[in-house]
């Protein structure tokens, strides 16, 4: 069974920073090595947005315009976690942000449940 958990959601202030971390499980966790890892997030009433992506061994990584500069996504394998920094947020980043797993870029075949995350003005 492949599990993800997200976590280091919170509130914090526009202008701050936050990283998330998104630790596999049980199945996941022998084959983290081999997936390309993704982070999306998703505000009531708008598409899900996948705004960071990384390539299984962590050479190349993919940002939506939206986070580009900001927003830096990162894995160590040895430890099945994928991270996100996000740094100078705004409200605009407040969103339940997901992180997901898959066999190439844009496709996720897995997600986990969510972190929170909110930008006060």
């Amino acid at each position: 069974q492949v599990q993800l958990v997200e976590s280091g959601g919170g509130l914090v202030q526009a202008g701050g920073s936050l990283r998330l971390s998104c630790t596999a499980s049980g199945r996941t966790f022998s084959s983290f090595s081999t997936y390309t890892m993704g982070w999306s997030r998703q505000t009531p009433g708008k598409e899900r947005e996948l705004v960071a992506q990384i390539s299984s061994g962590g050479g190349s990584t993919v940002y939506a315009d939206s986070v580009k500069g900001r927003f830096t996504i990162s894995r160590d394998n040895a430890k099945a976690t994928v991270y996100l920094q996000m740094n100078s947020l705004n409200p605009e980043d407040t969103a339940l942000y997901y992180c997901g797993a898959g066999n190439k870029w844009f496709y996720y075949d897995y997600w986990g449940q969510g972190t929170q995350v909110t930008v006060s003005s």
